[in-house]
């Protein structure tokens, strides 16, 4: 039985100012889904995003949630908008309230929830991202990753079905890296579907069960070892082979090894 796909897009065409960014591009992302996006600066993967959370209207093409295409009318983006929830690179982009919780709120409020439910939201939110002590701080005095998960926190707040992330281990130190990929564990575990745009082929390769590269304007997906396996692919996407596969390549063990632990398995188990 095919798996069912939450997300599906097809034959995107989109771009700005008149040049053509996307020429063609679609994805389909099944229920539960790990997705990690990859391509070079300026390929379209912020463009992509912004087409399928139904903030960029693409010039051709469809975006379907659930089987449910997204039409053009307030209502229809209204309602796609709380399925699908995209975290922009730049948290800036997104924090404007006085003090983490009125932020996290906003989009709950906006949706005419009770206070009780508004309020449930945001501690749900709150602790899923490991930010709850930040409740009442000022956005203005949080460190960079802090607003990062905070802005992540008023996604999730609208409890989407899909959550898109556009570079959010981007500027992170190692710490702020294992705080974000454990709150975004936290989600998965709760049933969020979640596409990762990244430009750490390693990352992508360790966390993502499905890659996609997006390259002259379309996708390339698939499951992530047999597309970051893809030299061909990636030199043409100005991307490099993840070390463990590039490790297991130089070293003739036979396998797609995603971590550390399936090398030391593979070098260790008798043959």
């Amino acid at each position: 039985m095919a798996e069912a796909l939450v997300l599906r897009a097809t034959g995107l065409h989109a771009g700005y100012l008149g040049q053509e960014v996307l020429r063609g591009a679609g994805l389909e992302l099944p229920t539960g889904c790990r997705l990690a996006l990859l391509g070079a600066n300026g390929s379209g993967k912020t463009t992509l995003l912004r087409c399928l959370s139904g903030a960029h209207r693409p010039s051709s093409g469809t975006v379907e949630v659930a089987g449910n295409r997204l039409g053009s009318g307030r209502g229809a983006l209204r309602e796609h908008r709380r399925r699908v929830q995209l975290v922009l690179q730049d948290p800036d982009d997104q924090l404007f309230s006085a003090d983490v919780s009125q932020d996290v709120s906003f989009g709950p409020m906006n949706l005419g929830l009770p206070p009780d439910e508004v309020r449930a939201r945001v501690r749900e939110s709150l602790a899923l991202l490991g930010v709850s002590h930040l409740a009442e701080r000022p956005t203005h005095q949080l460190s960079y990753g802090e607003r990062k998960r905070v802005a992540t926190a008023g996604a999730v707040a609208m409890r989407p079905e899909v959550l898109l992330l556009d570079e959010p281990t981007a500027g992170l130190d190692p710490a702020g890296v294992h705080e974000m990929l454990a709150a975004l564990e936290r989600l998965i575990a709760q049933g969020t579907t979640v596409v990762l745009a990244t430009h750490d082929v390693d990352l992508a390769l360790a966390w993502g069960e499905q890659a996609a590269v997006v390259l002259d304007g379309t996708v390339r997906q698939g499951p992530v070892t047999d597309i970051l396996a893809d030299q061909t692919l990636l030199a043409a996407a100005r991307l490099h082979r993840p070390w463990p596969l590039e490790l297991a390549a130089r070293l003739g063990l036979g396998v797609a090894p995603r971590h550390l632990d399936d090398i030391v398995t593979a070098l260790t188990t008798p043959h």
